[in-house]
């Protein structure tokens, strides 16, 4: 068994995470921790969790996380980077959902992050964790820097017509993506309040977003190239739901593009990737059909003979964090990378 720890557990992303690895079959969480909620049981915070699981939150010692095979760091950035080398040098492999691993620019990450990152050299040695584009490098890495929500439906939804080379123009992509309310995690904020969010809908961060960096960068990986898509444009908004992502990607093909299959293409790319789904032709895909699963579902439409249109749908909460989050895990440990992750999306 996998003797895991969670760092920030009363968190949307913390909560998601224990849920799923309370019936992950080779998983025991050893600890949760919390700063405000030291001593309280886990299940009086969340009776969702009655009668799954008996933790109580706990103060973050390294020591303690010293004795676990994986910790996930679900807290605010600049948090894991300064436990990670300790607890590296101790044989425990991390998976840092914040942003502290994400980035390899480090001039970036202090830009958009305004801190100095504490361990770069460890940065170095840390692993982009999206499965579906770097599963070799996860499976060796001891440190993995979990993806954002908004990057992980650009990337994937992008990768097909990237690693074609030829296809598309690169500086000529529009990203309109959309978020359900917990993508800015829990926490008391006028703005996410019911009365603020419901009824609602707007666009936020439209000057520059944290992600953009990283999707730029991301992108610039799966292309192979290193001064492209400086010209993309990416716009987030918050819509009145509570979970649930879908991003909508504008793209200028080439004439290479307009004599391609797309729908073959990507169909053939993501055949084998179990939590990829390729709609057929003209689908129309909707955030609820994957609300509470580690799916992702793309769909291609071509309005007219240049013009791509690529919608993609997640779970910010699972896919989009947590359960990308136990992909990665069970890569790092060798387990199947389906491993506690084949729940059914909810529906209604």
């Amino acid at each position: 068994m996998i003797s895991v720890g969670i760092v920030g557990g009363t968190g949307y992303t913390g909560v998601e995470l224990l849920r799923i690895l309370l019936r992950h079959p080779q998983v025991t969480v050893r600890m949760l921790t919390s700063r405000t909620e030291a001593g309280r049981a886990v299940a009086d915070m969340f009776p969702s969790l009655r009668g799954h699981t008996d933790l109580v939150f706990s103060d973050l010692t390294v020591d303690a996380l010293k004795t676990c095979d994986v910790v996930f760091f679900a807290t605010p950035h600049g948090v894991a980077m300064k436990y990670a080398e300790d607890l590296v040098a101790h044989g425990v492999k991390i998976v840092d959902l914040a942003a502290d691993f994400r980035l390899q620019n480090l001039a970036d990450f202090e830009t958009w992050y305004g801190m100095k990152h504490t361990c770069p050299e460890l940065l170095k040695q840390s692993v982009y964790g999206l499965p579906e584009l770097n599963r070799a490098h996860i499976s060796k890495a001891n440190v993995v820097g979990n993806p954002g929500c908004y990057p992980t439906t650009v990337q994937l939804g992008l990768a097909p017509l990237l690693k074609e080379q030829g296809l598309i123009d690169l500086n000529s992509i529009i990203i309109d993506a959309k978020s359900g309310v917990s993508g800015a995690g829990r926490k008391a904020d006028l703005g996410l309040s019911f009365t603020e969010s419901t009824d609602s809908f707007k666009a936020y961060a439209v000057a520059g977003h944290r992600h953009h960096p990283e999707i730029v960068e991301g992108l610039n990986r799966i292309a192979s190239t290193q001064t492209e898509f400086k010209n993309l444009v990416f716009v987030p908004h918050l819509v009145p739901m509570i979970r649930g992502m879908l991003s909508t990607i504008y793209i200028d093909l080439t004439e290479q593009g307009t004599e391609t299959d797309l729908q073959s293409l990507y169909e053939t790319f993501y055949q084998h990737e179990y939590f990829v789904d390729v709609m057929p032709h003209k689908s129309v895909p909707e955030t609820r059909s994957v609300r509470g699963s580690n799916m992702l579902r793309i769909a291609l439409y071509q309005p007219q003979p240049k013009k791509l249109v690529v919608v993609v749908v997640q779970d910010n909460l699972v896919k989009g964090a947590a359960g990308q989050a136990v992909q990665n895990m069970n890569l790092m440990c060798g387990l199947s990378e389906q491993l506690g992750l084949t729940g059914i999306a909810l529906m209604p």
